[in-house]
């Protein structure tokens, strides 16, 4: 891992962003803002995912109108979402939103950016501006553009990752006439390799913080990829202040992606358990993929970030289970449980669901009184004898350590 680049910080509702801070975790709703109780109730179930912030649409008055009554019940800092109408902008400000995303291109009028400028600046509120692959090429002036077109023809990548930087340098000449320095910036592609260009240039040309995202990632099952592959780049180099995981989905599979992405990457201290499982292969005589996934529900009620395995039999499994804090491998009707290295006891298939939640719970509050420390990286766990196949035959032969 990098060491996190450098950049200037600004605060959003008493989060940070950029500087020291840890990397904030963004999404956005997918209501409809004037729906008050819609938008609180998503805002709440984004915060319990991991969200840090959360982005609001207010294409129009009736959703301004609705800001001060979500700003009440919001459990973390609120950002709106502004383009086209600079009115929307100005509602917002005087809401009481905590940041604003502001897309000067889509406001021609130069004195009405300044107006959004200048409330911020007042009010200490930041704003993001970024360009987007598909919203930067020029539209309007046909020669300007037939240039543009050009020379993307001769080599898109590279000329698409200029203008996008070049774009957001003249954004925020915008910003430095009104002495205004609390911005965000951002650089998104659907293309995963294109918003890693991106950001990369951006980070070396400009010192404020960086808000990352692939724009358009499609649904969880391809978007996921998309994401993780530019943004875990991005942030293995140390590029990156805040980030969105954006789906054509719930919302909250985007925070949840996002808390894990940052935790993987040791950026975010987890704070619930943390689940790991052997790949199924022709050893494994249990439905394992169905035991996992009552495991991952059962454990979403524990608050202590308890390392648990669930291992399928004995081959890899005591390597792979290396470190955890609790673990399981079952085989033929039966499930060999540990804790932190020690067998604790065996039981039957039918109960090892309420078996291991029953050690993870015990182990959890122990930590929680100080009587055990998680997992450090080593415990050794000692191979349990080969669980026999359905026809009596032993499977391998495992040499305990002595």
């Amino acid at each position: 891992m990098t060491p996190r680049r450098k950049t200037r910080r600004v605060d959003v509702g008493g989060i940070g962003i950029g500087g020291d801070a840890p990397v904030a975790i963004q999404s956005m709703t997918s209501t409809y803002t004037y729906d008050i109780d819609a938008t609180v109730a998503q805002i709440r179930a984004l915060a319990r995912a991991g969200a840090d912030l959360v982005r609001v649409a207010v294409p129009d008055r009736r959703d301004t109108q609705a800001l001060p009554s979500i700003l009440e019940q919001s459990p973390c800092p609120i950002i709106a979402d502004v383009h086209f109408h600079y009115e929307r902008a100005l509602e917002a400000i005087e809401a009481g939103v905590h940041k604003i995303r502001l897309n000067p291109g889509n406001i021609q009028d130069r004195g009405q950016v300044n107006r959004v400028i200048d409330a911020c600046k007042e009010r200490s509120i930041p704003i993001r501006v970024g360009a987007n692959e598909g919203g930067i090429v020029e539209r309007k002036d046909k020669d300007a553009r037939a240039v543009e077109k050009a020379a993307l023809d001769r080599d898109y990548h590279g000329e698409i990752v200029r203008i996008m930087s070049d774009k957001i340098e003249e954004y925020l000449r915008i910003f430095e006439a009104r002495d205004f320095h609390d911005v965000v910036l951002s650089a998104k592609s659907i293309d995963a390799v294109i918003t890693i260009d991106a950001y990369r240039a951006i980070s070396e040309r400009f010192d404020y913080p960086l808000h990352l995202g692939v724009t358009h990632a499609g649904p969880p099952e391809t978007g996921r990829i998309r994401s993780v592959a530019a943004l875990g780049t991005l942030l293995a180099e140390g590029i990156g202040d805040t980030i969105r995981i954006s789906y054509a989905a719930d919302p909250v599979y985007e925070a949840e992606d996002a808390k894990e992405l940052l935790c993987s990457l040791g950026l975010k201290l987890r704070t619930e358990p943390e689940l790991i499982a052997c790949p199924t292969c022709g050893r494994i005589e249990i439905d394992l993929i169905k035991l996992v996934g009552e495991v991952r529900r059962k454990l979403a009620d524990i608050k202590v970030p308890v390392k648990v395995a669930v291992m399928g039999c004995v081959v890899n499994g005591p390597g792979e289970a290396e470190g955890a804090d609790v673990a399981i491998f079952a085989g033929k009707g039966k499930g060999i449980i540990y804790v932190q290295g020690e067998q604790t006891r065996t039981v039957a298939e039918a109960d090892m669901l309420a078996a291991l939640y029953d050690e993870c719970v015990a182990f959890a509050a122990r930590v929680e009184r100080g009587e055990a420390k998680l997992h450090s990286g080593d415990v050794t766990i000692r191979p349990p004898d080969p669980l026999p196949r359905r026809d009596g035959s032993i499977p391998l032969t495992v040499s305990s350590p002595d």
